[in-house]
């Protein structure tokens, strides 16, 4: 499996962005698709979860309300919808994939429960 993460930039406070996450290889293997950022010095951050199948979502409190997770399955993408950025949301933005069927919503915040992640893209966002 394979990940490719685009769609960062530089974006002035309050603007928008939206990430996408190409997935090739084996798509029948993920169950779960997240999205993590890490900022220099800080640990890779949990943002936001969405189940392949079912496509139940979960978000950070962080960003609820303003980032929104989706997915297109027939072109095996993931998308982050960003809204009303923030300097502090400044970060490189991950894409990762979940292969295992029965991972809880709880292990999903934690990247040591993704199996696969993609290079990132670097988000900036300027006051």
């Amino acid at each position: 499996v394979q990940l490719q993460a685009s769609g960062g930039g530089l974006v002035q406070s309050e603007g928008s962005l939206k990430l996408s996450c190409a997935v090739s290889g084996h798509t029948f293997s993920i169950y779960h698709m997240g999205w993590f950022r890490q900022a220099p010095g800080n640990e890779r951050e949990f943002v936001a979860v969405i189940a392949w199948r079912g496509g139940n979502t979960i978000y950070a409190d962080s960003v609820k309300g303003r980032f929104t997770i989706s997915r297109d399955s027939a072109k095996s993408t993931v998308y982050l919808q960003m809204n009303s950025l923030k300097p502090e949301d400044t970060a490189v933005y991950y894409c990762a994939v979940d292969a295992h069927t029965r991972s809880t919503w709880g292990a999903l915040r934690r990247p040591g429960s993704y199996d696969y992640w993609g290079r990132g893209t670097q988000v900036t966002v300027s006051s």
